[in-house]
């Protein structure tokens, strides 16, 4: 009798990134231990369950330094951070002794500690404790919810994601004329399609990001055509150009793939050896600069403003 059953898994670092590619949200979950003391730890493992009755599950490792609190716990709270709360999702990532000192909160219906600023909470009391693998599955029945207008915090692929400055920087393509681009890494370098006549660099943009290669006049087409295939990882840019109603928004990504079709000429350069003179756009030469340090210190930030002046709004790893 011949075994027919698919192969398992036996890389957990690339089973890991294949279950980063899924987008959330970032919620911290909260309770009280026994001495009465609050506790809580952030999770993307949320989702709801059922509307009748209205249920929703969160997993905890049973490694989790909080476990013991929450495998006992007879309530909890779900409170999903919006994108101002990243520095809250790191506090409640981290190992620490008292992660709610210096922060306001208060008790929800069934007791849980909500916290404030988020964009929604929801109460719940423990329905049923389901072990799984090495996580717990906790199902909660929910007794109270509150849900604002507040922009929700993104993660996905490691980074968290502001959706808010993403859609502000899409939108003025409504209004204004929009470059969208990408900085594609591979093996350690940039790609950059290069001008055979002047051998100037560029990289590769469009008029929008578009939801797929099919649609004409997008940045995904605009790769396929070109010959790569790519994975786009996160918003890195966004700036008005130098001409009044101009905008440019450039995502970092990977190329997954390169074969540059007839008469597209493309070169992947290594960090340290970007012929910057042979960049014509002085936008896209002083964000590579910064996006070179960035990546030598894999400390990212999004930029918005203008070519001259802007502000840096850091991704945390």
């Amino acid at each position: 009798m011949t075994d027919d059953s698919p192969a398992i898994p036996t890389d957990p670092r690339e089973l890991r990134k294949a279950l980063g590619c899924f987008l959330t949200g970032v919620t911290v979950v909260t309770s009280f231990d026994r001495a009465g003391s609050p506790r809580g730890f952030t999770a993307n493992s949320f989702t709801s369950v059922s509307l009748d009755p209205p249920l929703v599950l969160v997993c905890i490792a049973y490694t989790a330094g909080s476990y013991d609190v929450f495998e006992k716990a007879t309530h909890y709270a779900v409170n999903i951070l919006s994108e101002s709360q990243r520095v809250v999702s790191g506090v409640f990532a981290a190992r620490a002794d008292d992660k709610f000192a210096g922060l306001a909160w208060r008790r929800g219906p069934a007791g849980s500690p909500i916290l404030p600023d988020t964009v929604a909470w929801l109460d719940c009391v423990v329905h049923e404790r389901v072990p799984a693998g090495d996580h717990l599955i906790l199902l909660g029945r929910v007794v109270g919810f509150e849900h604002t207008p507040h922009t929700p915090l993104g993660y996905c692929r490691g980074n968290y994601l502001s959706f808010g400055l993403e859609q502000t920087a899409l939108s003025a393509a409504h209004e204004a004329r929009i470059r969208v681009g990408a900085i594609l890494e591979r093996d350690g370098g940039i790609l950059f399609l290069e001008d055979p006549a002047s051998g100037r660099l560029s990289l590769p943009a469009a008029a929008s990001l578009g939801r797929d290669k099919a649609e004409k006049g997008s940045l995904k087409e605009r790769m396929t055509s070109l010959g790569i295939t790519a994975e786009i990882e996160f918003l890195y840019a966004v700036f008005e150009g130098p001409e009044h109603g101009t905008h440019s928004v450039f995502y970092r990504g990977d190329a997954t793939a390169i074969q540059p079709a007839p008469g597209v000429t493309m070169k992947l350069i290594p960090l340290a050896e970007i012929p910057w003179e042979r960049l014509s756009d002085d936008a896209v030469r002083g964000m590579l600069r910064r996006y070179v340090d960035e990546r030598l210190e894999d400390t990212f930030g999004i930029y918005v403003g203008t070519i001259d002046t802007g502000t840096v709004k850091v991704i945390d790893r």
